[in-house]
């Protein structure tokens, strides 16, 4: 792995953020002021496809990137966008019920919760 990939990595897990690669790239150029976008971009990527890191598409289609890649959920403010963990318990048993109820091969899930946020709350559900 390069520096700049392990800088990445290292700076992702970091993070509860979910940064976009535009905001990762922001808080890398700190440490390593010649990285380029185009370069985070490549790194998120191979993470992705390595099992390293997460990209989590949000409704409106931009690309947030989470360095937790054990079987966690998300929720998500649908005023600001905001998207935070949730602390939880894997829901371990769904995956074998619903395999042998529909016949598919299930190799896993995804949940994303969705409200208003503490602070958009405080602010009349707009922030």
């Amino acid at each position: 792995m390069t520096v700049q990939a392990e800088a990445t990595l290292e700076e992702l897990r970091k993070l509860k953020t979910h940064p976009t690669a535009e905001e990762l790239h922001n808080i890398l150029r700190k440490r390593l002021p010649k990285v380029s976008l185009g370069t985070v971009y490549r790194n998120l990527k191979m993470m992705v496809r390595e099992g390293e890191a997460l990209r989590l598409v949000q409704p409106d289609g931009e690309a947030r990137f989470d360095g937790c890649v054990d079987v966690h959920y998300h929720i998500r403010c649908r005023s600001c966008g905001r998207l935070d963990d949730v602390e939880m318990k894997p829901l371990t048993r769904i995956e074998p019920r619903l395999q042998e109820q529909s016949g598919w091969l299930v190799e896993g899930h995804s949940l994303e919760f969705e409200g208003i946020c503490p602070r958009c709350l405080s602010m009349g559900g707009v922030c």
